[in-house]
């Protein structure tokens, strides 16, 4: 049966198949090129039972494997069978179940990835553990600078000044936190759900002298109170849930003075709302959920906020997750030593699996400054790429 499946429906892309008892396949013609060696019969049965969820759970058991990449395999079956079904086909009441956070349940979500051994995340991300989408201006561009051009597009974005107060909502390890506390002169305020992220950002802080203007506090932003001249979010809009949505965006409104100025940096979906792979949802992003732009631009507005401006970064996350699978790939014994075989398994496939949804299009990154009022603000974008490309003032500072 898997066989006539794959026969009508890869068209794109071209699919070599080695399945258990030695026989080889070929589906499609051209690229993207994948190779699936299926090496358990029982992988079979379960895909047809449950493709999308035991795609993951399959690798993961060791039942099959990708010779030409994971990533490519993941595309050629992204470019050709349909993974979301239509928000009606799940239910309204399926959906809001999926994405429930209140303040207790964020918590334990947060632990499930985010107070993971921070050894993990050192094995693949940039010396500023930045875990989010880098910024990049070329081919050639290392993925520290890339991460560091981020900063510096959102610190223009956010028009920052000298002494303003800044909230980063989902601060992480508080790479950008210290980067506007040092670079623009600012005081920052970091909110973070995770003890571990916590812990390391507290500590850099010490270590860079920056304690007096970059604090750092285990608190839901839904807890949090204070006043502030700019907020900016990176990478955790993405853990809200469609029913938080306006909790999000009244209280964003409540800690901005009336000039204030915010940043969203989320990951989001280009086509109609959706929900959240099965497989992700259970291993990695339990409670998380890519939106569509339609379903933010109307709470926003309807908090008594304004969008000032919209910018889709399209392909960034492809290239930071690229470079993200290289780098857990080289050091790829130490998390089986750590942590065994199936959970690396799990991580390379997570990677992998991201990677393919933002080579294909189906995910972007949106960059949304919102204000209270658009009096006061620049005309044009001009003065954030006031250079060729912003990797020019990374290297004068240098």
């Amino acid at each position: 049966m898997l066989e006539g499946i794959l026969a009508k429906t890869i068209k794109v892309g071209s699919l070599t198949v080695r399945y258990p008892d030695g026989r080889i396949a070929e589906y499609g013609a051209g690229a993207p090129a994948a190779e699936w060696h299926i090496k358990d019969p029982r992988v079979i049965k379960k895909l047809l039972g449950d493709p999308w969820f035991e795609l993951g759970e399959t690798y993961m058991e060791g039942g099959w494997d990708a010779p030409q990449g994971l990533e490519n395999l993941i595309e050629v079956f992204l470019r050709n069978i349909p993974e979301s079904a239509p928000v009606p086909v799940l239910g309204a009441l399926t959906r809001r179940i999926q994405q429930a956070n209140p303040v207790a349940l964020s918590r334990r979500h947060v632990t499930h990835h985010y107070d993971l051994d921070e050894d993990l995340f050192r094995l693949f991300l940039d010396r500023e553990l930045h875990y989010s989408c880098a910024y990049f201006t070329g081919p050639d561009v290392s993925l520290e600078e890339a991460q560091r051009a981020k900063c510096e597009l959102i610190r223009r974005k956010l028009e920052l000044k000298p002494g303003d107060r800044v909230l980063d909502i989902g601060c992480g390890w508080g790479g950008l936190a210290l980067h506007l506390a040092s670079e623009a002169q600012v005081e920052v305020t970091g909110l973070t759900l995770s003890r571990e992220q916590l812990r390391v950002a507290n500590a850099r802080a010490r270590e860079q002298g920056l304690s007096q203007r970059a604090r750092f506090l285990l608190e839901d932003y839904r807890e949090h109170k204070g006043l502030y001249d700019k907020v900016v979010s990176v990478g955790m809009f993405e853990h809200v849930g469609v029913p938080h949505y306006g909790d999000f965006f009244t209280n964003l409104k409540k800690r901005l003075v009336p000039e204030g100025l915010a940043l969203i940096h989320h990951i989001g979906r280009t086509g109609l709302p959706g929900h959240t792979n099965p497989w992700i949802r259970k291993h990695i992003f339990p409670g998380g959920y890519n939106p569509a732009l339609s379903e933010v631009v109307p709470v926003i507005e309807k908090a008594g906020l304004k969008v000032a401006d919209v910018e889709i970064l399209k392909f960034h996350y492809r290239y930071t997750l690229q470079e993200w699978q290289r780098r857990f790939q080289t050091r790829r014994f130490e998390a089986v030593r750590r942590w065994g075989e199936p959970f690396a398994r799990m991580w390379e496939f997570y990677l992998a699996a991201c990677e393919a949804a933002f080579a294909i299009g189906d995910l972007v990154v949106f960059h949304l400054q919102i204000a209270r009022s658009l009096e006061g603000l620049p005309l044009t974008r001009a003065h954030w790429y006031a250079k060729s490309n912003v990797q020019d003032e990374i290297a004068e500072s240098a």
